[in-house]
Parts: C-alpha cells; sequence; structure tokens
C-alpha cells in the first residue's frame, strides 16, 4: 500500500533538510517541495497567517517509522502531518516507488 504525507514546513532549508532525510532513511521515495503556500488556521485561539513550504512525501506502508520520524525532525511544535492512500497509480511508477524504498 501506497501514500502520499503532506506536511508544511516553516522555510526552504527546513524543506531540503527534511526531505534529503527522509529520502536518504528510504522512509520516502520521493518528497516535492511545494514553495510560496499561504496559510491560515486558529493556533492558542487566535487566527494566524504564515508563508509554508508544502512537502508532499511519497512513501509505502512504512507509517509507523515515518511519521515519528518527521514529528522528530519538524521544528513545529504539532506539525501537520496528514497520510493520503493511494488507490491506484501508474503501474511503472508505483514499482519504482516500491523499489526506491527497499
Amino acid at each position: 500500500m501506497f501514500s502520499l504525507v503532506l506536511t508544511t514546513v516553516k522555510n526552504r532549508a527546513e524543506a531540503k533538510r527534511l526531505s534529503e532525510k527522509l529520502v536518504s532513511e528510504k522512509l520516502a521515495a520521493c518528497v516535492s517541495v511545494l514553495p510560496n503556500v499561504k496559510s491560515v488556521y486558529r493556533w492558542h485561539g487566535k487566527i494566524e497567517r504564515a508563508s509554508e513550504v508544502l512537502l508532499v512525501v511519497k512513501t509505502s506502508a512504512k507509517l509507523d517509522r515515518l511519521i515519528p520520524r518527521i514529528k522528530e525532525l519538524h521544528s513545529y511544535e504539532v506539525p501537520e502531518i496528514l497520510v493520503l492512500r493511494v488507490e491506484r497509480g501508474l503501474p511503472e511508477y508505483l514499482k519504482w516507488l516500491e523499489e526506491s524504498l527497499r
């Protein structure tokens, strides 16, 4: 089973550090980095606004290792970590994803 894991980070430097760690540790096959995300959210009872970088982490069922590792590497007190299950995909891409995580 494959998943996309979404997390936002505070800047490009953190995005680079986190994505390179996850790929080098084979917890992610690929991390797509989307800069200049504008977030509006409620934190400690106040409306907050932030410029963030969104990471889209492509992975397999290593979620029991991936989620704690993201939390450990992340600078936020409560990082966004959302898991979206992949129902289907191009078979050749899914094969590459699986091979990259071995």
